[in-house]
């Protein structure tokens, strides 16, 4: 196999497992540099302790993560090293360090953790086939991310969606808490349906398990006049996939793992929920400005995304008193659905 190329004007601190940023209650840790490295020197990951591992990797498809305002964060922290991840590594080279980080993670999870990777189309398959096929973790979802503002080309369709695939550690007890993380049901939402009233799958009324096609509400691209937006980072995630993700696979109190810091959303609704957190990051401007929202700033939308309605027609009208109409508006199906009683009778 080739080996994987290093980074471009990388002179990184030796972790020694010392976190770059930290702070208590939960636990919350920041380390600084190439998470294949850093990671290996954290007591946790040595001794398989982590519950749950979400990773957002670079694409490899030769974007800036620095951007100009890395250096402007890098001064007002009292300057440093500028370093840039390279983004356009060879093919088999970045399947390399795919398979690197993945190992470390998977090295780092108790049997029974989950595993999320967000990735795009051209290398979920690759990834699927070696969690599977070579470190044997059992796929337990291969959900979509769906945004409607996708890069725009002319020569093949407009990409809109990321896959988030869930694999589980084999050997133990996985996580599993779908209950925290319902949706309306399009029967209630759309057609007040009076056999959503009386459910006997072992979900509230008018509530359901999520689809594996993730949209709706607080569920778009992270823009640049988005509540949530970190100025400076190249791609950022919506607070509503990792509270989904963080919510459904893992418990207050348990560690979370981010091998890619970033804009710090994994830590941040982590941290909202009372998780422990444990990641690292190879850029110290990223580092910085993440530790400013995950320390400082917190969730903005905490909540907003659940136990909303992801249907995408509108509700069919009913008469004033439909009863799955009045429990809708009485809040006995669920809060931010009374909207869709209200556009009902009008």
């Amino acid at each position: 196999m080739a080996k994987s190329r290093g980074a471009r004007k990388a002179k990184l601190p030796a972790s020694a497992g010392v976190p770059a940023f930290s702070a208590s209650a939960p636990d919350t840790r920041v380390y600084l540099g190439d998470c294949r490295t850093v990671l290996s020197d954290v007591r946790e990951v040595r001794e398989g302790k982590v519950d749950l591992v979400f990773a957002d990797p670079p694409f490899n498809w030769n974007r800036d993560y620095e951007r100009a305002r890395a250096v402007e964060t890098l001064a007002a922290s009292g300057g440093g090293e500028f370093e840039t991840w390279p983004d356009d590594l060879p093919r088999e080279n970045y399947l390399d360090f795919t398979r690197e980080w993945i190992g470390v993670c998977a090295r780092a999870l108790r049997p029974g953790g989950s595993m999320w990777i967000n990735i795009p189309d051209d290398t979920a398959a690759e990834i699927v086939v070696f969690v599977k096929n070579e470190l044997k973790f059992a796929m337990a979802n291969w959900c979509i991310w769906h945004y409607r503002f996708g890069q725009n080309r002319t020569g093949g369709f407009i990409n809109s969606k990321v896959h988030a695939l869930h694999f589980v550690k084999p050997g133990g007890i996985a996580t599993w808490r779908p209950e925290r993380v319902l949706e309306m049901s399009d029967r209630a939402s759309i057609y007040f349906d009076p056999r959503t009233l009386s459910k006997k799958d072992g979900m509230p009324a008018g509530k359901r398990v999520p689809m594996d096609v993730w949209y709706g509400a607080n569920w778009g691209r992270i823009q640049g006049n988005n509540k949530e937006r970190r100025h400076g980072h190249d791609n950022q995630l919506p607070e509503a996939y990792l509270e989904r993700v963080i919510l459904a696979t893992s418990d207050e109190g348990d560690l979370v793992l981010d091998p890619f810091v970033g804009s710090g959303t994994t830590a941040t609704v982590a941290r909202a929920y009372g998780r422990r957190f444990i990641g690292s990051e190879f850029s110290k401007a990223n580092a910085v400005s993440a530790w400013e929202r995950i320390r400082d700033i917190g969730m903005i939308n905490k909540g907003k995304a659940l136990n909303r309605s992801s249907a995408i027609f509108k509700a069919r009208g009913v008469g004033k008193n439909n009863a799955v109409v009045r429990s809708l508006k009485e809040g006995s199906v669920g809060g931010a659905e009374s909207e869709a009683a209200e556009e009902a009778q009008a």
